[in-house]
C-alpha cells in the first residue's frame, strides 16, 4: 500500500477494481483547504482515459508490473502475436490492447507491460519513433507552397500520414509514434 506521495507518471494502480496507469499528475495545494492530487488515469482493459482526484495522503494500491521486451511476428484473425525476446514464448494480444498497430511492421521490438502477480499483458507500447518506407504518394503540386503544405502518404505497413511535399514515393522517413506526425526523412 502506499499513498497519494508516491504517485508518478507510469504507475499502474488498482483503482474500483481495474487495473489504471497514471499518464499525467499535479498535486495542488489551495491556499485555503486541503491540499489534493489531480490525475489523469488511462484504464488499462478499454483504454479510456478519465480525470480523478484524490484528497492528499490517501491509500493507493500500486501493482507490480515489469516492460519486456517482445518482437512483433504477425497479425492474424486471433489478434497480434508476440515473441519474447528472452524466453522465446509467443503470445497473442487482442486488438484493443494494441495503440498504434498500424504502424508496427513484422520483426519490430515493442515493449509489453506484464502484470507480474497474474503474467497477464496489460499495454502495449511502440518506441517513440519508427522509420517506415513510403509506399503510396501523390507527386506535390509545384507553387502551392503557401503556409507550409502537406499531403497524404500511405507507408508500408498501411498508416496514412501528413508529409511534406517534397516526400516522394520509396524514401524512408521516421514517424513520431505518439501523434503520427512526420519527422523527418532518413538516408
Amino acid at each position: 500500500m502506499a499513498t497519494t506521495a508516491d504517485i508518478k507518471n507510469g504507475l499502474v494502480i488498482n483503482y474500483n477494481n481495474d487495473l489504471f496507469q497514471i499518464v499525467e499528475f499535479l498535486h495542488v495545494k489551495p491556499g485555503k483547504g486541503p491540499a489534493f492530487v489531480r490525475t489523469k488515469l488511462r484504464n488499462l482493459t478499454t483504454g479510456r482515459v478519465i480525470d480523478n482526484t484524490f484528497n492528499s495522503g490517501v491509500a493507493i494500491y500500486p501493482v507490480r508490473v515489469e516492460r519486456r521486451t517482445f518482437q512483433f511476428l504477425y497479425k492474424d484473425e486471433t489478434g497480434f502475436n508476440f515473441m519474447d525476446n528472452e524466453t522465446f514464448d509467443q503470445i497473442t494480444l487482442d486488438g484493443k490492447l494494441v495503440e498504434g498497430a498500424d504502424l508496427m511492421k513484422e520483426g519490430q521490438n515493442v515493449e509489453i507491460l506484464i502484470n507480474t502477480e497474474t503474467e497477464a499483458p496489460l499495454t502495449l507500447e511502440l518506441p517513440p519513433f519508427v522509420e517506415l518506407e513510403v509506399t503510396y504518394a501523390e507527386p506535390g503540386i509545384r507553387g502551392d507552397t503557401a503556409n507550409s503544405p502537406k499531403k497524404p502518404v500511405e507507408v508500408e505497413t498501411g498508416a496514412k500520414i501528413m508529409v511534406p511535399l517534397f516526400i516522394e514515393q520509396g524514401e524512408k522517413i521516421r514517424i513520431d509514434t505518439r501523434t503520427y506526425d512526420y519527422v523527418e526523412r532518413v538516408k
